[in-house]
């Protein structure tokens, strides 16, 4: 693996996408790990309504807008994705709690 450049060093479309596409193998990576924890709150999850926890959600959503602030990113966005992501991890949690409890 090649070291990160600065995007002010980076002189061509190509050594953006690349650092791009670095940061997506990353963003991958942290995905896997956090869906590891995501399938883990399911198997201790008893009933599939615990999967949607609206305290929950919103103390994350406002981690999320905070963080996005100090990073200077559109807050906007951020929780935009983090729904999405959430919304995602709800519902894969609701089948594995639901599949559980059919195959008792």
């Amino acid at each position: 693996m090649t070291a990160a450049k600065m995007p002010a060093h980076c002189q061509s479309k190509e050594d953006v996408r690349a650092e791009i596409d670095r940061i997506d193998q990353a963003l991958l990576t942290l995905f896997a790990e956090r869906h590891a924890y995501v399938t883990r709150m399911a198997e201790i999850k008893t009933d599939p309504h615990e999967a949607h926890d609206p305290v929950r959600i919103e103390a994350v959503i406002k981690k999320v807008r905070e963080r996005s602030l100090d990073l200077d990113l559109d807050e906007d966005q951020a929780e935009l994705i983090w729904r999405t992501l959430i919304d995602w991890n709800i519902n894969y949690e609701k089948g594995i709690i639901a599949a559980r409890r059919r195959a008792r």
